[in-house]
């Protein structure tokens, strides 16, 4: 299993994705999802940022864009349709949906991982990345991730 996207691995995220941009939600194309896979799920996180916004929001990664229960037939997300794909996650920002990079203090790295489940995750709509992982727990069949940076304009 594999995703592509407009950059390549360790490539700059084109700024039309990010909070300099449209900040519109990345086109993902999906490839070798395991023909047992019944869903999937995508977790695009930075874990690159500062100790000031670790201490104010208590956590280790800001999650940006979080799908599950993507139906495991699904070949594309296509770009700004995320919430027709899948089930949204509660990001990091108390919000549903794709919240693009914008790095406070320098480059960031942004991981984009997507697994393929067993089942479906019984779990509703604005779930946290605790919970999803939670139920992912002895459901994985694979992984993949796609990484890319992004520094914002001055």
């Amino acid at each position: 299993m594999r995703i592509e996207s407009v950059f390549r691995y360790g490539e700059k995220i084109p700024e039309r994705y990010t909070c300099d941009g449209m900040n519109i939600s990345l086109p993902i194309i999906i490839f070798d999802v395991p023909m047992e896979a019944k869903s999937l799920v995508l977790i695009m996180y930075d874990p690159d940022i500062p100790q000031f916004v670790k201490d104010r929001f208590q956590v280790d990664e800001w999650n940006h864009w979080i799908l599950f229960n993507i139906d495991s037939s699904a070949s594309e997300i296509p770009e700004g349709s995320s919430s027709f794909v899948g089930m949204l996650g509660m990001n990091t920002n108390g919000k549903t949906g794709y919240t693009g990079p914008c790095p406070p203090d320098r480059q960031h790295r942004y991981f984009l991982k997507l697994y393929a489940l067993n089942r479906v995750l019984g779990l509703n709509r604005g779930a946290t990345r605790e919970g999803i992982e939670k139920a992912m727990k002895g459901a994985i069949i694979s992984q993949t991730e796609l990484m890319g940076v992004y520094e914002k304009k001055k």
